[in-house]
């Protein structure tokens, strides 16, 4: 078998060192913490970006002209410029902060969808999606009289492009898809599908949950309308998540949630909504997730987004290669572009079971449909086990990993 190695600029035991968490033990076992599509650690720096704020600056934001109400202020603010360089937006009128990509889909869905969807009128999406990214257009749909159609997948978990490029008539309004798979690490072809939903005068709606730990994003290089993250997958905490969406779209959109902050002037008969970003930002912000979504943004940037990447990659071969030695294992989701994601079904093992035995040998996964029920259905099983890695996972926890899921055959055999 081809050795398989970690890029040689990547020092992930310096890394490691960043997440104390991950330096304990599970039921008597090392922690072999690989549940990171479900949610990501969080390095020191982020704790203690945190820390700082609610220790010395911490005011409401934007209403004080006291000291500490200027501190958050900026501190908030300037993490807003932060994920729009992240994000490669061209303003930070273009960038919202939410609870999380959920809030932030329900947001477009809710303001963007119910302004535009007309009875007969279509919504594409893909078999791929994660439900926060199925149910919000099934409620839009059900209120408007639009229809919500989707898209398959072949064998190897890979979009039907051709399918895709069909279902794009004229009828389509909006096409809502993923970056990357939850729940099988397909990386998407955003860019293309961008291109052709535009080409039929079509919306775009990108949820990139799961491609912001592990890839570069450009949002106007791949072109679309709106695009998603959510902190608490990419190193931040969670209860945070930011919607891009263009400025003009933005601006023609009726406000989410009406309350403080979202508003220029009220009277009993009739308010007159703030400029963007405050538009869509009712009420008191999570002024701490933020900053500690700014500070995990740093942390991305000073590792290198590409070293990540690079790494993850090894992994994932790796891990694939070790797998596929197993015979009673089958790899759901085979895709030639993926992200570190490995899901797998174990045969006469519910992942279930499996995943409670791993845990006794200290290893994490998660077993279940992913919150991507049709896409089992697609491939006709309950649920997967899978197993997803980060910048601070090493080769030896994939081998403990493969030894584990050895230990559980023979149990059951």
């Amino acid at each position: 078998m081809q050795t398989i190695s970690a890029p040689a600029a990547f020092d992930v035991a310096a890394v490691r060192k960043d997440f104390p968490v991950l330096d304990q033990e599970v039921n008597g076992k090392p922690l072999v913490y690989l549940d990171n599509a479900a949610s990501s650690q969080k390095p020191l720096q982020v704790q203690q970006a945190m820390n700082d704020y609610y220790r010395h600056d911490h005011a409401n934001v934007h209403r004080g002209v006291h000291s500490l109400s200027q501190r958050a202020t900026d501190a908030f603010e300037n993490a807003r410029t932060k994920v729009k360089d992240f994000l490669g937006a061209a303003s930070e009128k273009e960038i919202i902060f939410v609870r999380s990509a959920t809030e932030g889909l329900n947001l477009i869905a809710s303001s963007y969808g119910r302004m535009v969807l007309r009875e007969g009128d279509e919504v594409l999406i893909t078999v791929l999606e994660h439900h926060s990214n199925i149910v919000p257009w099934q409620l839009i749909c059900e209120q408007t009289g639009a229809k919500l159609k989707s898209v398959d997948v072949n064998e190897a978990g890979e979009l039907d492009i051709q399918q895709y490029q069909a279902l794009l008539t004229n009828r389509t309004k909006i096409a809502a898809f993923n970056h990357v798979s939850n729940a099988l690490g397909t990386i998407n072809p955003v860019k293309q599908m961008v291109k052709l939903a535009h080409q039929a005068g079509v919306t775009t709606v990108v949820d990139g949950s799961q491609a912001a730990p592990h890839l570069a994003i450009d949002v106007q290089d791949i072109g679309c309308d709106f695009y998603v993250i959510t902190g608490h997958k990419m190193f931040g905490p969670t209860g945070i998540g930011v919607v891009y969406g263009k400025q003009a779209l933005l601006e023609a959109m009726p406000p989410y949630q009406g309350g403080g902050e979202m508003i220029k002037q009220v009277s009993l008969e009739k308010s007159t909504y703030a400029e963007l970003p405050a538009k869509f930002e009712a009420g008191t912000p999570d002024i701490a997730g933020s900053i500690g979504l700014g500070a995990a943004i740093d942390y991305m940037n000073e590792i290198g987004i590409e070293n990540i990447a690079a790494h993850e990659h090894a992994l994932l071969e790796y891990a694939t290669a070790k797998a596929g030695e197993i015979e009673e294992l089958r790899i759901i989701g085979t895709a030639k572009d993926k992200a570190a994601v490995l899901s797998f079904v174990i045969e006469g093992i519910h992942p279930h079971d499996l995943g409670t035995i791993l845990d006794h040998e200290g290893v994490a996964v998660r077993t279940g449909h992913h919150c991507a029920q049709p896409l089992m259905q697609r491939f006709k099983v309950p649920a997967t086990a899978r197993a997803s890695f980060a910048m601070y996972n090493t080769f030896d926890e994939i081998d403990v990993l493969i030894s584990a899921i050895k230990k559980a055959i023979k149990m059951f055999n």
